[in-house]
């Protein structure tokens, strides 16, 4: 690294699959989908996640996260979801 070069902080890259929300036949996938993605890139970003600073952690499934609310809202369901994902990131939660 030069002496202009600004350190690059470590990428985190979560993958997921598919998002089921089962109980929430009223609300726009697309729109939660969106939601959930910009949320969890802040907090991501902003927050970081514990369990990725031992390296290459991979993790098969989450559970164990806190309940979502009962909403109809797109944007505050995605967030929701991300701030739960976040939180089974974070070590709160169960990994599997």
């Amino acid at each position: 690294m030069g002496l202009n070069e600004t350190p690059r902080p470590p990428s985190v890259r979560v993958d997921i699959g598919e998002l089921v929300l089962d109980g929430f036949d009223r609300v726009d996938p697309d729109r939660v989908s969106a939601a959930f993605q910009t949320e969890l890139a802040r907090l991501v970003r902003d927050r970081g996640v514990p369990l990725a600073t031992d390296g290459g952690r991979t993790l098969d499934a989450l559970s164990g996260l806190p309940p979502l609310p009962a909403t109809t809202s797109p944007r505050r369901l995605g967030e929701a979801l991300a701030r739960a994902v976040h939180a089974g990131l974070s070590g709160r939660g169960e990994s599997r």
